[in-house]
């Protein structure tokens, strides 16, 4: 047997319940390869316990169960989950973990059916950037070995765009390196914008670091409908990745965003060191900004950095976290991104049936993705549908 596979096998171990009943669906064996004979009703059960299994378990395995029953009942409901219920729910058994998962599936598919957002990019500024962030390999106070490169042509956007469209991701995203752009390069990109949203059918996205009232203003009036500025951490931990700007300037650009009446993307990235109940700060920071699209990266360590040689997250990790990150955020776009193909490996499509409904495809800013097929396999293996409706 392959090594790969025996560390296939012993997360299977930890994820998938002894006491699992009865095969509901099948699209785990398509994702997988795995034979239909095992039992995977675990990934839309309806959580409820039969009697004589209910003897077997202890009283910590009851409260959990009882307490997911209850807030599934809630959200549902059209109510919310308490920061210290979502505490509490940090000391998960890992024996629940698919449990978990199936609630923030069940949640997903209430408030946002089977629409996915697909979502491929351009890193249209690369390098050079002022900003001393720690996990990245741009900034010119780091040592990574990043591409450095000015603004991209307008026809070089507008191939990038065609591209998208014609892989089949439903929106484009154009994003520059820097806190935020120089008056030339601003004006050169807002003519690249208009010509993309004339001669191509697809949503436009933009993420250009920190904006003015005028500058959200000219940047909306050209065709972007949805701008990207993320929160990268919790308030209290985002001094120890950033110190060139605050975190209030973060959410002040979020909250500019929001009353341009703009869909806001933002998001963050665990595995910087921070811990799971910051990771729940930064969800809640997320929902009481009412943001409309959650990107969840998972740092992929770059050589060069301060967290090159940081401490990777497990699967177990990335999807608990995911599936609490639906459940504070019941109607938002939740969006694998970076950092997912390394950290999630074979787990992918798993994390796919854990409350996400949207995924960057064909690659990042500085990291190669997957190939854009394989994506889409696994998104419609899923049982999802893409839309430009997200």
């Amino acid at each position: 047997m392959k090594s790969q596979d025996i560390g296939l096998l012993s997360t299977l171990r930890i994820l998938i319940p002894f006491y699992i009943d009865s095969l509901e669906t099948n699209w785990i064996h398509k994702t997988w390869g795995i034979p239909e004979k095992i039992d995977s009703s675990f990934l839309l059960d309806s959580g409820k316990v039969p009697k004589d299994k209910e003897n077997r378990m202890d009283s910590n395995q009851k409260y959990y169960l009882q307490l997911m029953d209850e807030l599934e009942e809630r959200i549902l409901a059209g109510g919310h989950i308490e920061r210290e219920e979502a505490d509490s729910m940090l000391g998960l058994p890992d024996d629940l973990t698919m449990k978990l998962a199936a609630l923030a599936d069940r949640i997903r598919i209430e408030f946002i059916g089977n629409k996915f957002d697909a979502c491929s990019l351009i890193n249209a500024k690369s390098g050079r950037c002022s900003e001393d962030c720690v996990f990245c390999a741009q900034s010119a106070s780091h040592k990574g070995a990043s591409e450095v490169y000015s603004l991209r042509s307008g026809d070089e956007i507008l191939k990038a765009a065609q591209a998208a469209k014609e892989s089949g991701a439903s929106r484009f995203c154009t994003v520059t390196s820097g806190g935020a752009l120089n008056e030339k390069d601003f004006d050169t990109l807002i003519h690249a914008i208009e010509k993309v949203k004339s001669e191509v059918d697809i949503a436009l996205d933009a993420s250009l670091g920190f904006l003015t009232p005028s500058r959200a203003a000219k940047l909306f009036g050209a065709g972007i409908v949805r701008y990207n500025h993320n929160l990268e951490s919790s308030r209290d931990y985002y001094p120890s990745i950033c110190t060139t700007h605050s975190y209030q300037a973060r959410v002040d650009t979020v909250k500019l965003v929001k009353e341009s009446g703009v869909s806001v993307c933002c998001g963050g990235i665990i595995g910087l060191g921070e811990t799971p109940q910051q990771r729940l700060d930064l969800a809640f920071s997320l929902a009481d900004l009412g943001v409309d699209c959650v990107p969840v990266n998972v740092l992929n360590p770059r050589p060069g950095t301060p967290l090159e040689h940081a401490q990777p997250l497990t699967p177990i990790e990335i999807i608990r976290t995911v599936a609490l990150f639906r459940m504070i955020l019941p109607k938002a776009t939740i969006k694998l991104a970076g950092g997912r193909e390394l950290n999630l490996g074979d787990f992918q499509g798993l994390a796919l049936r854990a409350g996400v409904n949207g995924m960057i495809i064909g690659g990042y800013l500085t990291t190669r993705g997957r190939s854009v097929e394989d994506d889409l396999r696994m998104i419609y293996q899923a049982g999802f549908e893409i839309s430009q409706a997200c």
